[in-house]
């Protein structure tokens, strides 16, 4: 009797297991509301955010059930075609080398269907390529291992690197916080420049489905736009670039327009870069251009 309690309740635990590890998903989702970052258990792609992301979600979605109905077929194929020409049912085997038919099919259905996916992949890719029409700039910089964000017409830039485990605080996220995330405005159009400074980086950020590639030597461009709404969103360095490859994550931090504003006051004055242009004495000036007339 006690050997059957036990495996009554073995059998209850092992039944509630797979609920209570969605309740915990569930939990940990909703504590991340504010944050776009990679769950335990997670299955599928992150929430898209922004028309991109959208856009590259739903092709993906398209290309799932594409997939899903090639691969019923053919599977339901194969079975057919071993139940049906198999030996015993087969004694004497059809000596049949062309089929008119069937191959005209397997060549115009297949043709069709990359028709069918390539037009709203071409549509995303001619979408990505409107890098003209954003709102502002941020030149990303790969090195080895941290990334540098360049606000060319604010005339900031700053280094951001991962902050280590023992230094973590409430909130943060371990291997994907940094000490100074990439701020930008909610709302807003972004054209980013990559580049690198050594070896291959790629800048990747799944939720707002941008991954370039930096290259010492050569700027890649590239535009997302960032949704309304306050959030984080969370990305790493997805292409090996050496010992430290997984300690360079990106944190991208959506703010609204007044915090955003007030955040750039404070940055020109931590993070400001040295372009200020020698000034000329206009004496100095009106005796270059006397020399210039008495030369000519």
């Amino acid at each position: 009797m006690a050997f059957m309690v036990t495996n009554f309740r073995g059998m209850i635990s092992r039944a509630c297991a797979p609920l209570a590890m969605a309740c915990a998903v569930l939990m940990l989702a909703a504590g991340s509301a504010s944050a776009a970052q990679p769950l335990p258990w997670q299955l599928g792609l992150q929430p898209p955010a922004g028309s991109i992301a959208e856009m590259a979600d739903d092709l993906h979605n398209l290309l799932l059930v594409v997939i899903t109905l090639i691969s019923l077929f053919v599977l339901g194929l194969l079975v057919y075609v071993g139940i049906r020409f198999r030996a015993d049912a087969n004694p004497v085997p059809s000596k049949t080398s062309h089929n008119t038919v069937i191959e005209v099919l397997w060549t115009v259905i297949p043709v069709l269907i990359l028709v069918g996916i390539a037009v709203p992949s071409f549509r995303l890719l001619y979408y990505l390529d409107k890098t003209a029409e954003t709102d502002m700039v941020i030149k990303v910089t790969g090195n080895q291992w941290y990334w540098n964000y360049e606000y060319p017409d604010e005339g900031i830039a700053f280094d951001s690197y991962m902050i280590d485990e023992d230094d973590l605080q409430e909130g943060q996220i371990r291997l994907l916080s940094v000490d100074y995330p990439m701020v930008v405005p909610e709302n807003t159009r972004i054209k980013l420049l990559i580049t690198g400074n050594d070896v291959m980086h790629s800048y990747f950020v799944p939720s707002l489905a941008v991954q370039v590639y930096a290259f010492i030597g050569r700027t890649n461009e590239v535009w997302i736009d960032v949704p309304e709404g306050a959030k984080t969103y969370y990305g790493q360095c997805n292409q090996i670039c050496g010992v430290n490859h997984a300690y360079m994550p990106i944190e991208v931090r959506a703010l609204p327009e007044a915090e955003y504003k007030a955040w750039l006051e404070t940055a020109r004055e931590e993070f400001a870069m040295n372009t200020s242009v020698p000034q000329v004495a206009p004496d100095a000036v009106a005796e270059d251009k006397i020399l210039l007339a008495s030369a000519n």
